[in-house]
């Protein structure tokens, strides 16, 4: 259930009630790929790095341990220690990225694995399968992501493939839920908007997914080859024809600036690999931009990060010491980097949820991005 607590023009502060717990919105969520975060973080550490929900592949589980050993194992929260939220992703934006070894039919895709190269048919059925053996909180329609700049010969078609293949998921999700083996019998369904840069084919398939009255509404096929001004106009557009009151989710998406706009114009959930990325190469995120901490500047540098930072690495360790690790390869220097975007990231969004209960979002808006794009280095 989700709850709209305030809005400060579109930007909305929600709560997003679920069997794991509630979510309070705007929301970063972790991306944990292989049920891990990537830099040596485990579960316990994202409890005190202030995590909400920690997002994981299905496409990567199911080809690697495979998910239905995971529901042999009690499902993907026992497997990987973790009592709060979890998003699965459909393995669309992998049949995407794969476009060299799938073939796309309406019963779904047929492509290879990119570990061993055997042969794999993923269809709405499917990926709903293990998604609920999976037993993740919210699990993501199967969709097909084009290229943001495909022809429009090619995307209407497919998007309303996309649209065909959500309601096959929703009557899948349905039937699984009420089967007394389910792991998660009240797992949630986000459909996916597609479209990439037509505004007419975005706003009808919105228009048409909002009837079905799921659990949220995600927008996909951005940050996938337009620029930053073509992304904010899709949200300007888009976002007015789904639901206000449900979530809103934003997908792969993305720097601090990306998310403050992107809640500026009504999104509720955000996900991306930049900040665990970003830190396992030294560049870590601060409110004056991102510092690449193996550059020379920070030999002797005994400052913290960011001042006034509460994370495990400012409390701790010094710019000059955590490059010293990264500069010697040692495994501690990118773990404590990557902890610290995880928190800066996770920490922006609670002063963002501040800013809109009190009102002052605009404000807040415009001096966080002043201030991050004055000083910050080259993304």
């Amino acid at each position: 259930m989700y709850e709209l607590i305030k809005k400060d023009g579109r930007a909305k502060r929600g709560r997003f009630t679920t069997v794991h717990g509630s979510i309070e919105t705007p929301v970063f969520m972790n991306v944990g790929t292989v049920a891990a975060i990537k830099g040596a973080v485990s579960s316990p550490d994202l409890h005190e790095l202030k995590t909400q929900v920690e997002l994981c592949n299905t496409y990567h589980l199911h080809v690697r341990t495979g998910d239905e050993r995971i529901k042999r194992l009690g499902g993907l929260h026992k497997f990987m220690n973790w009592d709060r939220p979890i998003l699965t992703d459909s393995g669309g934006f992998q049949v995407f990225s794969l476009a060299s070894l799938r073939k796309i039919r309406e019963e779904g895709v047929t492509f290879r694995s990119h570990i061993d190269g055997h042969r794999i048919f993923m269809g709405p059925e499917e990926s709903i399968r293990i998604q609920s053996n999976l037993g993740s909180t919210i699990a993501m329609a199967f969709d097909e992501c084009p290229n943001a700049k495909a022809d429009r010969e090619y995307v209407l078609p497919s998007v309303e493939r996309t649209t065909r293949w959500l309601k096959r998921c929703k009557a899948e999700m349905e039937r699984l839920n009420s089967l007394p083996d389910t792991i998660n019998k009240s797992q949630l369904l986000f459909g996916i908007n597609q479209g990439a840069v037509y505004d007419d084919i975005r706003i009808a398939q919105a228009e048409e997914i909002a009837e079905l009255d799921l659990d949220g509404y995600a927008i996909g096929g951005l940050a996938v080859g337009e620029t930053h001004e073509e992304m904010y106009h899709i949200l300007d557009v888009t976002v007015p024809h789904l639901p206000e009151n449900k979530p809103t989710y934003l997908m792969g998406v993305g720097t601090p600036v990306n998310i403050v706009e992107g809640v500026y114009r009504g999104v509720d959930f955000f996900d991306c690999v930049y900040p665990t990325r970003n830190g396992r190469h030294g560049h870590v995120y601060t409110h004056h931009g991102k510092l690449n901490l193996m550059n020379a500047a920070f030999e002797e540098d005994m400052r913290p990060i960011e001042e006034g930072c509460m994370c495990p690495a400012c409390r701790n360790h010094s710019r000059a010491y955590i490059r010293h690790l990264l500069k010697a390869g040692e495994m501690l220097g990118l773990r404590l980097a990557v902890m610290h975007n995880l928190y800066f990231y996770n920490n922006l969004m609670e002063e963002i949820r501040s800013a809109i209960e009190e009102e002052r979002f605009d404000t807040f808006r415009r001096d966080f991005i002043e201030g991050y794009e004055r000083q910050r280095s080259s993304e």
